[in-house]
């Protein structure tokens, strides 16, 4: 692991000069945050060494490397999952890369399923903690103390800090938010109903594919972890209608404005 991380680390390094301190991963229907980068470079995945290749729609598929005010970032426009077919390795794998590169914050952003009957279709959800429900771990295997404890403490695996700062940022500019637990499953398929109420009695507020491998091993590394959904469907009884990954996205590109606003105002106060 760590002689891949290292190869693929000295290969960005050599086609880009930026030395980012945060870490962005772009979800499903969010990829335009891109331009609010003042991009430098762009790599695409397909020529990174040890690198997956992102299947969905909707995932561009790229790394990107530039500024948010003036701070250096690099941004992920397009993540990896585990339905893909890659392992829960493959598809941290990018993480660990970020964090070799100098990044010591990571910015995780996802659209999920609302099973919360308080909210809409658009909402934003600050991830305050998750439950793992894909019975899979990305740490699961030999240990590398290079990389981080064989046993990470994960009592704050959302820094308590950054959820603060991103309630500040919302609250002056007038945004609604919501403030939840985020549930993740394997996918590819939506749940059923039964599945929503289950998600939903064992504590969840919203329910997706994605987020908490990485999350996972962001704080094996020791990174200060930031993470936000888009409610872009609902699995609430009486509110449940059939979805479309085409759905999900339109849902979560409207409410892509206003985690725009919240994100890099966020990422210039860090």
């Amino acid at each position: 692991m760590l002689q891949k991380i290292q190869q693929t680390v000295d290969f960005i390094q050599s086609l880009t000069a930026i030395k980012p301190e945060v870490g962005i991963v772009l979800g499903t229907g969010l990829g335009n945050f891109a331009n609010e980068i003042n991009i430098t470079d762009t790599i695409p995945y397909s020529q990174i060494p040890n690198f997956p290749i992102s299947t969905v729609k909707g995932h561009f598929g790229q790394l990107i490397f530039g500024m948010i005010g003036q701070k250096p970032v690099v941004a992920m426009q397009g993540r990896f999952h585990f339905y893909e077919g890659y392992s829960m390795e493959e598809v941290t794998f990018p993480i660990r890369v970020m964090k070799f590169l100098g990044i010591k914050t990571l910015i995780l952003s996802n659209a999920s399923g609302g099973t919360n009957p308080n909210f809409s279709v658009g909402d934003i959800m600050i991830i305050e903690d998750h439950i793992n429900l894909t019975n899979h771990n990305p740490l699961i295997g030999k240990n590398d103390e290079n990389l981080g404890p064989r046993f990470p403490d994960m009592s704050e695996i959302y820094n308590k800090k950054l959820i603060s700062k991103a309630i500040e940022i919302a609250k002056k500019h007038g945004l609604e938010y919501q403030i939840g637990v985020y549930a993740a499953v394997t996918g590819p398929n939506y749940e059923t109903p039964a599945e929503y109420r289950y998600i939903r009695k064992i504590g969840a507020d919203a329910v997706g594919m994605s987020t908490v491998p990485e999350a996972i091993v962001a704080r094996h590394m020791n990174l200060a972890c930031f993470a936000v959904s888009v409610i872009s469907d609902l699995g609430v009884e009486g509110k449940i209608e059939k979805i479309t990954h085409e759905g999900v996205i339109d849902a979560a590109s409207l409410a892509e404005p206003n985690m725009t606003k919240i994100i890099k105002e966020l990422i210039e106060t860090i």
